[in-house]
């Protein structure tokens, strides 16, 4: 047991003498090769990706490649996320300074110059590419007979966007296997990082089609335009509610659910000590109205980072129920003081009421 301890010397013990049975053995003195665990876009780093060290010695300023994503290795953190100067086999760390976002299970190489890394991303996209176009102009007889028989068949055309790498591949690879006998989901497009306007944008001009989020809101101007486009923007905390409300769709037996019906949100213009209070959020209310003692979520880069209610609401120094758009309030958040200037505090409640496509 991971959580007791129970089990863990004797785990260890197999997994030693099984590398002395077959032998296995790292290099430290080899040029790096090693595996990309998780992967995310981090706001002041980029593209940041967790790995395992397989051969080698990973270094800072070597010159990596992993699948379409290159560059120089601009820090190393070790797993309590200090800097490091090196990491050696068996190792994990987290690597800064890739152009792209790797995906997860890839293999990440060292090479000798910067020109080389390009031409391996580059080679590594343009395959992608074919391949990808290859799926969708090259069929078998037996594919174009299913799609002759399926001559009524209608699709759920579904963007997505998550907050890692690891998490975007478990939804994807769980959609695809999602369809029956009148319906399937069709992955417009799918990438990392909160929803932005394109994504509205390419949503508005295919039909019918949802966003799903997976720990990531839309905020300003982004929920503006999915209003104006009418383009439904659905999110989520747990990726099995995500999927349970896919198949639920695609094989018509959703039940009643209950509904999150968003009541406003507020931008944290600054940040206040209040002896006794605690930390008060300075905000505009920026949409709707924002409520005392409602559920409310802190977004941070369009990524939930927090969810709570509202402790206390005032406006100036007066105790107010309500603030409504255009308006400026003090927020105080129920066991929460991690609040930054920048943030969207966004109030809902949840509503029952029959599921309907």
């Amino acid at each position: 047991s991971a959580k007791t301890g129970m089990g863990i010397d004797e785990l260890l013990e197999v997994i030693l003498l099984q590398a002395d049975l077959l032998e296995l053995k790292a290099d430290p003195t080899r040029d790096v090769k090693a595996t990309v665990i998780e992967s995310s876009l981090e706001k002041g780093r980029g593209p940041v990706a967790t790995v395992v060290i397989e051969d080698g010695t990973m270094r800072v300023g070597d010159i990596v490649v992993a699948g379409i994503a290159f560059g120089k290795v601009k820090a190393l953190l070790n797993d309590r996320g200090n800097s490091v100067k090196e990491a050696k086999p068996g190792e994990p760390v987290v690597v800064l300074g890739l152009s792209e976002v790797p995906g997860a299970g890839e293999t990440l190489i060292s090479v000798k110059t910067d020109k080389i890394a390009r031409e391996y991303a580059k080679k590594k996209a343009e395959y992608l590419r074919q391949k990808e176009l290859s799926k969708s102009t090259k069929v078998s007889l037996d594919e174009l007979s299913d799609m002759i028989a399926e001559g009524a068949l209608k699709t759920l055309p579904v963007i997505i966007k998550a907050d890692v790498q690891g998490s975007l591949e478990a939804i994807k690879g769980s959609l695809e296997k999602i369809r029956n006998s009148e319906t399937k989901v069709n992955i417009v497009s799918a990438g990392i990082g909160g929803i932005t306007e394109s994504d509205v944008a390419l949503a508005g001009a295919s039909s019918n089609c949802v966003i799903l989020g997976f720990h990531v809101r839309p905020t300003g101007v982004v929920k503006e335009k999915a209003r104006s486009l009418g383009v439904e923007i659905k999110t989520y905390n747990i990726i099995y509610d995500l999927i349970d409300d896919v198949t639920n769709l695609v094989t018509g037996m959703m039940a009643p659910v209950i509904r999150e019906e968003n009541i406003g949100q507020a931008m944290v213009r600054e940040v206040f000590a209040v002896p006794k209070l605690g930390h008060i959020a300075g905000c505009i209310v920026t949409d709707g109205t924002i409520n005392r003692g409602v559920k409310i979520r802190v977004i941070r880069d369009g990524v939930i980072i927090y969810e709570g209610s509202v402790s206390s609401l005032k406006r100036f120094k007066d105790d107010v129920k309500e603030v409504g758009k255009g308006y400026e309030c003090g927020v105080g958040i129920e066991g929460y003081t991690d609040i930054k200037v920048g943030d969207y505090i966004e109030s809902f409640k949840e509503v029952e009421e029959k599921a309907k496509l």
